[in-house]
Parts: C-alpha cells; structure tokens; sequence
C-alpha cells in the first residue's frame, strides 16, 4: 500500500478492534493490513461463492 492509497475513518467496536490488534501483533504486521486482509478474504469468499450459484446449462452448480 502507498500513502497515495484512498483513506477512510472508520468506527469499530472495541472486541473488533482488540481482535485486529492481536492479529497485527501475531502476524508481526499492521492493523491497516490486518484490515486489509480480512476484506480480500472475505472478496475472495463472495467471488468464490457467486462463481458457485452462476447458472450451468438449466441447472444451478452448488
């Protein structure tokens, strides 16, 4: 990441944010990346997911 990267507050719940600051620490990283992380695999998750439901001839593949 750059510092030229779009930038944005946001609001945690602090369990939310105990658990990224564990995780940084454990991962021996930052709490951006932390963030970052959990996002793409959840993009990954939800790509893998839609790629499951897409239509297959006249049937759903699951």
């Amino acid at each position: 990441m750059a510092i030229t990267d779009p930038q944005f507050k946001i609001r945690l719940p602090s369990d939310a944010k105990a658990f990224i600051e564990a995780e940084a620490k454990a991962n021996a990283s930052s709490q951006t990346s932390e963030v970052v992380r959990a996002i793409r695999e959840r993009m990954k998750a939800e790509t893998r997911r839609t790629q499951r439901l897409e239509p297959k001839g006249n049937k759903f593949s699951l």
